[in-house]
Order: C-alpha cells, then sequence, then structure tokens
C-alpha cells in the first residue's frame, strides 16, 4: 500500500474520495441489476465485473492523466476540439438512436459504446482553460479573444443540445462560470448569454426532439395533470426516496429496482437513498461537496492561469452533473438521462469522468511541487542569511 501511495501524487482527499465514491458504485449498481441481468438472461455478477472493469479502467487513465504534467493538455484540448466537432455531427446522423435521441457511437470489436458529449465536455473545458488563460492581455478585445471564445462555446452548445439538452445546459452553464472566472467582461458575457438562449428557444421549438422536451417540460411543471405513463419514473423515485427513511431498508433489499427503468444509471441516487436512508443520500452530498471544496482549495493555490481555469472548469462540471442527477431523483427537475459521476453503471463515462479527476490531479501535483520550490528558496535564502 506505502509503494503504491508513494507513485502517486496530488490531493489525497481526492485519490480518498474517487476510491469511497467507486466502492458506493459497486455496491450501489450490484444490488440495483437484477432486473436488467434478467431481462439479459445473465447472471448479476457478469454485469457487475464488467462495471468493476470500468471503474478499474477508469483508475488507470486517472493515474496516467495525472502523471502527466498538466501544461500539456492545452495543446491536446486544442486537438480534442478538432475532433469532438465532427464526432458530434457522425453522432447525430449515423449513431445509434435510443429514445429517440441519437447520443451513443459503437466502439467497433468491443461490445461497447459511448457518448460522444462526454468527450466534448472534456474538450470544450481544457479549450477554454486554454483559450482564456493565453488572451489575458487583451480578454476584452471583441475580434482577438470574444468571437473565437463565443464561437467555441456556442457551436459544442449547439451539437449537444440537438440530441442531449440536459448536458448541453450544464456544460454551458460551466462555460459561463469559466468566462466569469477568466475576467470576460459581463458586456460580453451577457451576450454569449443571450445567443445561448436564443439557441435554445430554437432547439426546445424546433428541434428534431421539441416533442420529448415539451412532454417532459409540460410532466415536470404539470405532474397532476400528466398521464401515469409520463410520470412512471419519476413517481418510483419519489417512492424509493420516501420508503426509505432515516436508516433506509438495507442493502440489496430495494423494491423500486424492479419499476425503475434506469434504477443502476440515471435514478441510482433514489435507490441508494431507499436502500440507506436519509444518512445514505447526506453522506453523498457530503462527499460532492467536500469534493468540490479541495478543488477549489486546488484553484486557489494554482500559480499559473490555465491550471486554476482547467480545475475550475472540471471541478464544476463534475459537481453540477452529481447535483443535477440527484435533483431530479428527488423531483426538482425534469427526467433526464444525466449520470451520477463515478456512482452510475455507464460504462466509457466513467473513463471520461476518471480523467477529469486525474487532470484535477495534475494541477494539484504541479501546485504541490511549486510550494516545495518556493519553500527550499526560502530556506536557502534564510540559510544563507
Amino acid at each position: 500500500m506505502d509503494n503504491i501511495l508513494s507513485k502517486t501524487r496530488g490531493d489525497r482527499w481526492i485519490w480518498l474520495i474517487v476510491i469511497l465514491l467507486s466502492v458506493i458504485s459497486m455496491l450501489s449498481v450490484y444490488s440495483a441489476i437484477g432486473t436488467l441481468a434478467y431481462k439479459q438472461g445473465r447472471i448479476p455478477e457478469s454485469i457487475l465485473m464488467k462495471h468493476f472493469a470500468m471503474i478499474l479502467g477508469g483508475i488507470g487513465l486517472m493515474y496516467i492523466s495525472h502523471k502527466l504534467d498538466y501544461r500539456y493538455y492545452a495543446g491536446i484540448s486544442k486537438l480534442l476540439m478538432y475532433i469532438t466537432i465532427p464526432l458530434l455531427l457522425y453522432t447525430l446522423v449515423f449513431g445509434s438512436r435510443i429514445n429517440d435521441a441519437s447520443r451513443w457511437i459503437a466502439i467497433p470489436g468491443t461490445g461497447l459504446s459511448f457518448q460522444s458529449s462526454d468527450l466534448a465536455k472534456l474538450a470544450l473545458i481544457t479549450y477554454l482553460a486554454r483559450l482564456l488563460s493565453r488572451k489575458q492581455e487583451n480578454i476584452k478585445d471583441v475580434k482577438e479573444s470574444f468571437v473565437p471564445i463565443m464561437g467555441s462555446v456556442c457551436v459544442v452548445f449547439v451539437l449537444i443540445a440537438l440530441a442531449n439538452l440536459s448536458t448541453a445546459l450544464m456544460l454551458f452553464g460551466v462555460s459561463i462560470l469559466l468566462l466569469i472566472i477568466g475576467r470576460v467582461s459581463i458586456k460580453q458575457i451577457s451576450i454569449v448569454c443571450l445567443a445561448g438562449a436564443v439557441l435554445l428557444v430554437g432547439i426546445v421549438f424546433f428541434g428534431p426532439r421539441k416533442s420529448t422536451y415539451a412532454s417532459r417540460m409540460h410532466t415536470f411543471l404539470h405532474h397532476e395533470k400528466a398521464s401515469t405513463d409520463k410520470t412512471f419514473q419519476s413517481d418510483h423515485a419519489k417512492i424509493a426516496i420516501a420508503t426509505g427513511g432515516i436508516l433506509g431498508k438495507g442493502i440489496g433489499k430495494s423494491t423500486e429496482i424492479n419499476y425503475l427503468p434506469e434504477a443502476y444509471s440515471d435514478e441510482i441516487y433514489a435507490i441508494i437513498v431507499e436502500q440507506t436512508g436519509l444518512i445514505g443520500g447526506v453522506i453523498l452530498i457530503f462527499l460532492y461537496l467536500f469534493l468540490l471544496y479541495r478543488c477549489v482549495k486546488i484553484v486557489t493555490k494554482a500559480p499559473k492561469a490555465f491550471g486554476a481555469l482547467l480545475a475550475a472548469g472540471l471541478s464544476f462540471s463534475l459537481t453540477i452533473q452529481a447535483f443535477a442527477n440527484m435533483a431530479i431523483a428527488t423531483g426538482m427537475g425534469p427526467v433526464s438521462g444525466v449520470p451520477l459521476p463515478l456512482v452510475s453503471m455507464g460504462g466509457t463515462s466513467i473513463l471520461f469522468t476518471s480523467i477529469a479527476f486525474g487532470i484535477i490531479l495534475s494541477v494539484s501535483k504541479d501546485n504541490d511541487e511549486t510550494q516545495k520550490v518556493v519553500v527550499g528558496e526560502i530556506t536557502d535564502n534564510v540559510q544563507m542569511a
């Protein structure tokens, strides 16, 4: 164990949180996949082992990405953007359609698929951090700074929103936070928000999924008037939470897994609360809040603008997604396919989330090394004096 710890760098609390969330994921997924296993004609253990392999792969990618100097991600981000935009277009046209949405691309020969929006989140956040850090001297310049920044945000927003509005809105919100941190003027940020609002209205009312978005919003706003088949998922998520009580029914004793269609993924928070009660739900919330706190500390200590913006963007993205998932499970938002980071059974989404954690840890590692150099220089100066 000491040998493993000696090879890891960065904030140790983040490493611990990732391990804890992975353990919670294994327990929660195993207790929630009984119905899925029955439908697929498989034993639950085979599905669990595949999920476990994804978690191990994620930790491996997290380790590799945290060893790489975070400055290299500035160059990588540009390449990722060149890959992401054509990939999003390909997904819209040729991607696998599930629930009237084309979000997934099959990986040949693996039996796996991934959402191109997962790569797009990583690409846009790193690319924005790169643009904002490099254009700090002329950040108010419309042609040199504002146009490329606004263009990248709006293009990615539209391409994701056409198939996955909830992810697009969360990514847009993170982008606005980065613009604020990156000292972009309020006037220019307002223009970006206005452009986003216009694009949002166009997608909601004229996009290919306009009927789906209208139905979900109507169901959310007028729950009591909606048909039971429209409210089925949200109703059973609320039942799971309500019947969990303070201490829960116990691990593996959920009854709502037999009704919730995405009990192991989108609605896993409801299952966790049903089995572990209010205490388990609060502990999970605390873990994500503590994660955000540790990430904010990394941001405030980062000596370079790129490192601070990179860690801020990725940490905000992960925590906003976590709280969006929990809000939907508790009925505070319309039903949408938002997984709980590192907890939901999400296949390749775990891998992209782990890479994001690895990049944050890379910034943390650099902070620690810089601090050691500064302390060493101060010590040498004191000794010379």
